[in-house]
């Protein structure tokens, strides 16, 4: 086992060399607009899963899944060529769905900020249903009895 600063930095560093291979190494025609969101390695420095999103419809991220796939390999000597780590750890690929969400959450909060303004418009125009002030008040004629009159 290895401290985490040195898993992140390995993280970080096959982040970065992914990102490098699949812009300037990987010509698949089947990969489209990719980007490396974030990578994870385990504590032992054995696997690495690589998170990434694709710009496009799901036939494209489909197609951009299997051609991360097929170059898993060239990807991985590469890794670890350039780490210089005694084992290169496996790779794997799953797609970051933070942005889907993201868009989902954005989404939501837009459609709450039409419904809230919605009803402050018909806030404007409405009266009260009774009295304006609905609670009791003593009468003025009534005694106003305090903690200490009690006494």
């Amino acid at each position: 086992m290895v401290d985490a600063a040195r898993a992140r930095k390995l993280a970080d560093r096959i982040q970065q060399i992914v990102a490098e291979m699949l812009e300037r190494r990987i010509k698949d025609p089947r990969l489209g607009f990719v980007t490396v969101t974030d990578t994870r390695v385990t504590a032992d420095l054995r696997e690495a899963t690589v998170f990434y999103t694709v710009y496009g419809s799901e036939a494209e991220r489909s197609d951009s899944a299997a051609a991360l796939e097929s170059a898993k390999g060239i990807i991985r000597s590469e890794v670890g060529r350039q780490t210089g780590v005694r084992f290169a750890p496996t790779l794997t690929f799953k797609h970051d769905p933070l942005p889907d969400s993201a868009r989902h959450l954005d989404d939501l909060i837009t459609a709450a900020r039409s419904r809230d303004a919605e009803v402050a418009r018909r806030a404007e125009s409405a009266s009260y249903a009774g009295e304006a002030d609905p609670y009791r008040k003593p009468d003025e004629g009534e005694a106003d009895l305090s903690v200490d009159d009690q006494a």
